[in-house]
């Protein structure tokens, strides 16, 4: 299971932002995962929700996830079209030149802050 090390390195940059803005503790964080990043949302939520209570910045900071579709691009038709749906294959024109243009990101949207 690698979520854990994902959320360990989400974390990390939360901490760093929390740092530099002086921020004592955070009450929730947004995370964009893309639909093939590899990473299982719920697994990721449950790694989340252990790790966040070692933290005192981050003590039971809440985990927002939103899903960055995955769309992938034909060179041949110029064409985008949902990944997971259609694999590689364009189903537009068949071509196997494709590649694709997003929904592998894992990305910090937000933080939200408690003001104390």
């Amino acid at each position: 299971m690698h979520e854990l090390g994902v959320v360990f390195h989400c974390l990390d940059q939360v901490k760093r932002i929390a740092e530099e803005n002086q921020v004592k503790r955070v009450n929730s964080v947004t995370v964009m995962l893309g639909e093939v990043s590899t990473v299982i949302p719920y697994l990721f939520e449950d790694c989340w929700k252990w790790a966040v209570k070692k933290e005192t910045v981050f003590k039971d900071a809440a985990i927002k996830i939103e899903i960055i579709k995955a769309v992938t691009y034909c060179e041949d038709c110029g064409e985008k079209y949902p990944t997971v749906e259609h694999g590689k294959v364009c189903p537009h024109c068949g071509s196997e030149h494709t590649y694709l243009l997003e929904g592998n990101e894992i990305m910090i949207k937000e933080m939200v802050a408690v003001d104390e």
